[in-house]
């Protein structure tokens, strides 16, 4: 029988990818867990692994293909199995580093064929369907493999994993008896705005030169498009005096020196918003149809500019952190995440972000909320200017910073409250710290 290897879905946002270098040939012997592809997704460079052995059979999309859409099929893999049917179409998995978790691709939106094959049988995907019905359950083939053994039907466990898909721990912990809870009814799509071509905006051919958007460009387009359409926002904005932070970083670096460490601004700054955070928890939530998503941890987003667009790699449990912790782990994040070496999970789910651009001389902007997080803080620069304190005139480092908040979970007197503890933290940072 023929299994035909499907583009798989890499991220949750992922919709195409460039399939940039197969690691095999037609007629070579592949077994599970064998790398067989790289492919360049919107966010990032990943290798995807064979789930089953067999022999491949015919590769069905060239090397350095830009534009593949997920679920098309890439390769077509030969072998037997158990009953010698045909099987259906299975999705390639993703590899993590040496050292990292192996990851599991999100299954595409798009339905493969029913299956004829018998459960366990070769394949790269893992379903199931509820309670007799048509509605798909997803499950990685370890997991699947373990739920077997126990005796556990997959149509009553949650998955933990992307776009709901049951993985390792949530059949390791599960009993035969494990419900599933109600899933929410889906919302109507929204409709869609028409953009009109160039040309029917009256802009002739041959005026300008096109370049194409390549994935991350599409999927930042139309997330920001959601984001700031959907989600009732408003900015909060203060004013910062960052003399006392100053000095406190130049003695911090001045004692880090001979560990080849440097703390920046920002890394104080996100350290200042895991603090805040903590002290104000209201303001670390998520909207959801279900409810408010009070989040446990703060996981903090950082924007980086990369070429062809911007990725929020995380600072994972950010509040709990050392500067020096920060520093080493915020350069690593931004340098891997200018190659797109980061993994998914290294730049998915947080739960707040801090967008600065005070590097580039900006004195104060608004940011557009990084679905599902409840707010993102924009960092101005930090320049000297006249104020007033006491009656006098005198001079002082200023830095502007703006909140952008989804009202329905960080309304304004949140906002104003995160903020003044965020002020207290960067005016006095010893304060970070007790």
């Amino acid at each position: 029988m023929s299994i035909d290897v499907l583009m798989p879905a890499l991220s949750p946002t992922m919709e195409e990818g460039t399939l940039a270098k197969w690691h095999v040939k037609k007629g070579d012997k592949v077994s599970s867990g064998d790398v067989i592809a790289e492919i360049e997704t919107d966010k990032a460079t990943m290798e995807v692994e064979a789930v089953d052995e067999g022999v491949i059979e015919d590769i069905l999309v060239a090397e350095g293909s830009e534009g593949v859409k997920v679920n098309t099929p890439i390769a077509r893999l030969s072998g037997e199995d158990a009953g010698g049917s045909q099987s259906p179409p299975q999705s390639a998995a993703p590899t993590a580093p040496p050292k990292g978790e192996q990851l599991k691709a999100p299954e595409p939106a798009a339905a493969p064929p029913p299956s004829s094959s018998p459960a366990g049988g070769g394949g790269m995907r893992s379903e199931a369907t509820r309670d007799g019905g048509g509605d798909r359950v997803f499950a990685s083939p370890l997991a699947r493999r373990i739920a077997e053994q126990k005796g556990l039907d997959l149509a009553q466990v949650q998955g933990s994993g992307p776009h709901g898909r049951i993985i390792k721990r949530d059949v390791e912990g599960a009993t035969p008896s494990a419900k599933a809870p109600s899933a929410a009814p889906a919302g109507a799509p929204a409709a869609a705005r028409q953009v009109q071509s160039l040309a029917q905006m009256g802009i002739p051919d041959g005026t300008y030169d096109l370049i194409p958007l390549d994935g991350m460009k599409k999927t930042v387009a139309r997330r920001m498009t959601d984001s700031f359409r959907d989600v009732p926002h408003f900015p909060l904005t203060i004013d910062l005096e960052i003399d006392a932070l100053l000095a406190s970083r130049a003695k911090i670096n001045a004692m880090l020196e001979k560990q080849g460490i440097k703390v920046s601004v920002n890394d104080l700054v996100l350290k200042a918003a895991a603090v805040a955070l903590k002290r104000v928890p209201e303001a670390n939530a998520s909207y959801s149809p279900e409810g408010i998503a009070m989040h446990h941890n703060a996981d903090i987003a950082m924007a980086v500019a990369i070429d062809g667009g911007l990725i929020t790699p995380i600072i994972r449990k950010c509040e709990t952190k050392g500067l020096a912790q920060i520093a080493v782990e915020a350069k690593d994040l931004a340098e891997r995440a200018r190659t797109r070496k980061l993994k998914p999970e290294e730049f998915q789910g947080g739960t707040f972000s801090v967008s600065n651009l005070g590097m580039f001389g900006i004195k104060s902007f608004n940011s557009i909320i990084n679905e599902p997080q409840g707010a993102i803080l924009s960092v101005g620069v930090g320049a000297q200017q006249p104020v007033v304190k006491n009656g006098e005139l005198t001079i002082a480092t200023v830095m502007s910073v703006t909140l952008t908040c989804d009202h329905r979970v960080v309304d304004g007197a949140i906002g104003a409250r995160w903020l003044q503890a965020f002020k207290a933290l960067i005016e006095d940072p010893i304060t970070m710290i007790v």
